[in-house]
C-alpha cells in the first residue's frame, strides 16, 4: 500500500513540475504591433530612446503591446524592465528610434495547483492525510507608441 501511495505522489509531483515548466516556458509574450505610420529600416534596440512624454517633433509608426508573466506574483521592477525591453525590440524592428511609454497593468491570468493524499486502513482505524497548493500566473502588460524622432 505504501508503494502505491508513493507512486501516486510521484506522478502528481511530476505533473505539477511539468505544469510549472510549461507556465515558465510560456512566460513571456509579445503582441503584434498596430501600424499607424511609415515603418523604416530596422535598427538596434539599444538605439531606441524611451520617452515618458511626447517630444516636440515626431512621427507615429505603431502602437505596441508586450507582456511578461510571473508565476509567483505580479512582479516588480524586473517585470517592468522585461516589458520595456520587449517594447524596445518591437520598436527597433520597425525602425523607430523612440518609444513613448503609455502604461502598465497587472492581471492574474491563471493558476496552477495540485494536491496529494495518502490513506491507511487497519482493522480498528483509518487515517488520511492530504496536502494541496496553488500558484497564480500573473501577466504584466505594457503599452507604448513607436515613434521616429528626426535628427537635430
Amino acid at each position: 500500500m505504501k508503494n502505491a501511495a508513493r507512486m501516486g505522489f510521484r506522478s502528481i509531483a511530476f505533473g505539477f513540475c511539468a505544469a510549472m515548466l510549461a507556465a515558465m516556458l510560456g512566460a513571456c509574450a509579445a503582441h503584434s504591433p498596430v501600424i499607424v505610420g511609415k515603418p523604416r529600416t530596422a535598427i538596434s534596440a539599444d538605439q531606441v530612446k524611451i520617452y515618458s512624454a511626447p517630444p516636440p517633433v515626431f512621427e507615429d509608426i505603431a502602437t505596441l503591446n508586450a507582456s511578461s508573466k510571473s508565476v509567483f506574483g505580479p512582479g516588480g521592477p524586473q517585470q517592468i524592465d522585461k516589458v520595456v525591453e520587449r517594447l524596445k525590440q518591437q520598436a527597433a524592428q520597425l525602425g523607430a528610434n523612440g518609444l513613448i511609454l503609455e502604461g502598465f497593468s497587472d492581471v492574474q491570468t491563471a493558476s496552477v495547483g495540485t494536491g496529494a493524499s495518502s490513506e491507511s486502513y487497519s482493522r480498528n482505524s483509518a487515517v488520511g492525510v492530504g496536502l494541496g497548493g496553488s500558484f497564480g500566473i500573473f501577466k504584466k502588460t505594457g503599452i507604448g507608441r513607436a515613434i521616429f524622432v528626426p535628427p537635430g
